[in-house]
């Protein structure tokens, strides 16, 4: 079976490919670098690093390939909601597009599933899609695949100005950890999910950054979901923002899970 996972907006993950670097705040306290180092370094460095230096190969947190999980979703029983490479990023640069193109070919022809991409790097998704369009029917990400992108504050606005220009059915941004006011076009984009972060060196969540994106998709309608206030644990705070929990998806998976 999938790995289940305690994660609110999906149901299980698939990791494919393992390890990362940073390339913003949102990166300083990373969940899947302290679970490759503290948990899972001995599984992690028994395999090569894609890019085999002696420090990659110390390293459990540089980015390693794992082909005999491809096959994974064809084995998964019933409809799941799959985040896809929740312990990396599948357009770091070190992940080869020959690679990547596998992995879109296992979504594609495990189509029962609905999978959610998740990159710092929309800019690579955006060429990857555009050189590979002959995976695509039209040259468009078909709806059981949603690619989004990560954007802690405003500083990084520009992710979303680069995910909207991936031709896809169904575009959506991670506001999580929120670090800070984000003022983001939403023009283009079909989910928002925010949160706060948490861990021991968790930054406080202003609630009033989540009022204004919530505000902000409503005036849109683009659906919200609120995962966690946060804290020292992910589930400290809750997950209710002015007396509601907000727990919405796109239209097209709603009625998926109603099919």
């Amino acid at each position: 079976m999938a790995n289940r996972t305690g994660i609110e907006w999906t149901n299980v993950t698939w990791n494919p490919v393992t390890g990362c670097t940073q390339v913003s705040a949102g990166c300083d306290n990373c969940y899947a670098r302290t679970l490759a180092h503290r948990l899972l370094r001995k599984i992690y460095t028994r395999r090569l690093p894609q890019k085999n230096t002696p420090e990659n190969r110390r390293d459990p947190f540089a980015v390693r390939l794992w082909p005999e999980r491809l096959r994974a979703p064809f084995s998964w029983r019933g409809r799941q909601l799959v985040f896809v490479n929740s312990m990396s990023d599948l357009f770091h640069a070190d992940v080869p597009d020959a690679f990547v193109r596998r992995v879109f070919d296992v979504m594609l022809r495990a189509y029962q599933h609905t999978y959610q991409i998740l990159t710092k790097r929309p800019a690579r998704m955006g060429r990857f899609v555009r050189k590979h369009e002959d995976l695509f029917p039209g040259g468009v990400v078909p709806e059981h695949i949603w690619l989004g992108t990560s954007v802690e504050d405003s500083r990084v606005a520009y992710r979303a100005d680069h995910l909207r220009q991936v031709p896809a059915a169904v575009r959506f941004l991670s506001c999580e950890p929120l670090i800070g006011p984000l003022e983001v076009d939403l023009s283009g984009i079909h989910w928002v999910i925010a949160g706060g972060e948490s861990g021991i060196h968790h930054r406080p969540l202003n609630l009033q950054w989540v009022r204004n994106l919530r505000d902000e998709c409503l005036r849109r309608r683009v659906a919200f979901f609120f995962k966690q206030v946060g804290g020292r644990t992910p589930k400290a705070g809750g997950r209710t923002l002015d007396g509601r929990t907000w727990s919405e998806y796109p239209a097209v998976e709603r009625a998926a899970l109603s099919a």
